[in-house]
């Protein structure tokens, strides 16, 4: 049995040190990103996030969905000293499409970049600085039955549905007013993420944000006190702000959502999701649910030759 097409064979790393800085969309605080390749002669433990201050190490905070904790429109890990990354999900979107399988991810500060708020700065800044491959098989989580988390009902219905298939798939539907019901479906790779998803930026309703931005203020939970027409879709009545990507650039960035999500669980999928009305929190719950269910997943490799193995 051949692996999907599109994905390596074996695991990889940076090539070289990437470095880059921005602010960040909920709190708005500059923060310095760099991203430290692998050894290649020791063993690595995959996406590790790691706060620093002053050249002092704060906490290491490795990717991992129980470390998730809830926080409004983003996704957030936070190490047991209460330490914590936030809006961390375009990054390790573009990570797990890159194949940097392991890295550490070096902040110092609470929340990764929003950038221009897609993930294609991201996409672009790791393939500037390369992939080592790594002398150990790639890795991926393969989806053995049907797992459903549900919410809400009727024009509310929130739900996604995991289940096996050869290659890692997506269906997502989402409809927002004025706009219509919106879907799109395909396959992940590396190459369509970065050709049809990647530049799909976070979006929302101005006459949402100020009051969220103010409740945050109130509650001393920064909110959006970084969204800018310049980093995000700026929704405004029935157009937006400078104007859309592409027409479906809205359902295009829940896909993005989804995927940096579902890379919480370390490993691409074989597997099809679908989604209606994804949000991080039900992403979470899907993830969370398919990891914590023995039967429902297993772990997949590929030598070389393209042989499947099973641990």
């Amino acid at each position: 049995m051949r692996g999907p097409a599109g994905w390596r064979t074996h695991e990889g790393t940076l090539a070289r040190e990437l470095q880059l800085e921005g602010h960040g969309l909920h709190t708005g605080r500059k923060v310095r990103v760099r991203i430290l390749p692998a050894d290649p002669r020791t063993t690595s433990s995959g996406i590790v996030f790691r706060r620093v201050r002053a050249g002092k190490v704060l906490a290491e905070i490795p990717v991992d969905p129980w470390l998730r904790r809830g926080q409004p429109l983003c996704t957030m890990l936070q190490a047991p000293n209460g330490m914590g990354v936030r809006t961390v999900e375009h990054l390790l979107a573009s990570l797990l499409t890159c194949e940097i399988d392991h890295a550490v991810v070096e902040l110092d500060a609470e929340e990764v970049p929003i950038l221009d708020g897609s993930a294609m700065p991201w996409i672009d800044a790791i393939r500037a600085c390369g992939r080592v491959a790594l002398p150990r098989a790639k890795r991926f989580i393969r989806v053995l039955r049907e797992v459903t988390v549900t919410t809400g009902e009727g024009s509310q219905l929130h739900q996604l549905t995991i289940e096996p298939a050869g290659h890692y798939e997506v269906s997502v539907s989402n409809n927002l007013k004025g706009f219509g019901d919106l879907h799109w479906e395909g396959a992940i790779t590396p190459d369509t993420f970065a050709l049809q998803i990647a530049s799909s930026r976070s979006y929302g309703r101005l006459k949402w944000a100020v009051p969220a931005i103010v409740a945050g203020y109130l509650r001393g939970t920064p909110i959006l006190r970084g969204a800018r027409p310049s980093c995000t879709a700026t929704i405004v009545g029935k157009g937006v702000w400078g104007g859309l990507r592409t027409p479906d650039e809205f359902v295009r960035h829940r896909v993005l959502d989804l995927v940096g999500d579902m890379a919480m669980a370390g490993a691409p999928l074989l597997g099809r999701v679908t989604a209606l009305r994804p949000s991080h929190e039900m992403n979470f719950r899907l993830v969370s649910k398919l990891l914590a269910t023995p039967d429902a997943w297993e772990w997949a490799e590929f030598q070389a030759e393209d042989q499947l193995i099973e641990e």
